[in-house]
């Protein structure tokens, strides 16, 4: 029962975070970073 309810909470306190994320643009700033590391890895950047 306990266990069931830390995991709800934690569910939520993501899925908070992740829209939080979202609204400020930080998926447009973690795409840029893979891109840049992915193309200082093959030798581009």
């Amino acid at each position: 029962m306990k266990k069931d309810l830390v995991r709800k909470g934690l569910l939520i306190a993501a899925l908070v975070l992740i829209l939080i994320g979202l609204d400020k643009g930080g998926f447009r700033d973690v795409k840029n970073k893979a891109a840049r590391i992915c193309y200082e890895c093959i030798g581009i950047g």
